[in-house]
């Protein structure tokens, strides 16, 4: 698997399934066209832009190409990188027809033209070790599986300046594109005082489920 130091952005959650099952980086969708209607989504994806750089990888038809320019408006280009897929014609497995331009979108790439989309693009190899807040330690904060987590992750979201709307794993992804794991402890630790239990770190971390 491909770790690089940008993040990615895709049309759909079909789109995101396909590129994490090749590349280590954080993935986003433009949920189609919803990217045209939410403010506080594009304002992340420009937030993330500007901390680690974004790749906009959209289906090769019309509606990927409105969605494309749609992010060139909104987010400097000094911050982007575009990545293409050929046009193939045919249709993805799990749809009854093909789309409307008669090409498959980013979900029915091969893991290989995934992968080359990206190198072609300039995609910086990142190798540096990570330790990523993982889903233990919103746990051990409250944020996930607990009484009121919502309502703190609403209000960790509204500190950090991150979509309202996020579930917890969505924050998860929206706080590892954006900060450290130490980062992100420091600024919950500050909000909610000695309410909070210590976050188990490194490999002492237990796996939590989706």
């Amino acid at each position: 698997m491909l770790k690089i130091r940008e993040a990615i952005v895709v049309e759909g959650r079909y789109d995101k399934i396909a590129l994490e099952a090749v590349v280590d980086t954080a993935v986003f969708t433009t949920e189609g066209f919803g990217i045209f209607r939410d403010a506080e989504k594009m304002a992340l994806l420009r937030s993330v832009a500007e901390k680690r750089g974004l790749i906009v990888l959209t289906d090769p038809d019309g509606a990927g190409l409105v969605i494309r320019n749609r992010l060139r408006a909104c987010i400097d280009a000094k911050y982007l990188r575009h990545a293409y897929i050929p046009d193939i014609p045919g249709r993805e497995r799990r749809k009854s027809a093909p789309s409307r331009a008669g090409t498959l979108g980013v979900e029915g790439m091969s893991p290989e033209m995934l992968l080359a989309a990206l190198e072609r693009c300039g995609a910086t190899p990142d190798e540096r070790p990570s330790d990523p807040v993982a889903k233990a330690d919103l746990y051990a904060l409250g944020l996930a599986g607990a009484p009121g987590a919502s309502g703190k992750r609403l209000a960790v979201q509204r500190a950090l300046g991150l979509p309202a709307n996020l579930s917890s794993n969505a924050l998860l992804e929206a706080v590892n594109a954006l900060w450290t794991r130490e980062e992100f402890l420091a600024a919950a630790g500050k909000l909610f005082g000695g309410e909070r239990s210590s976050p188990p770190s490194g490999e002492d971390r237990p796996s939590v489920s989706e």
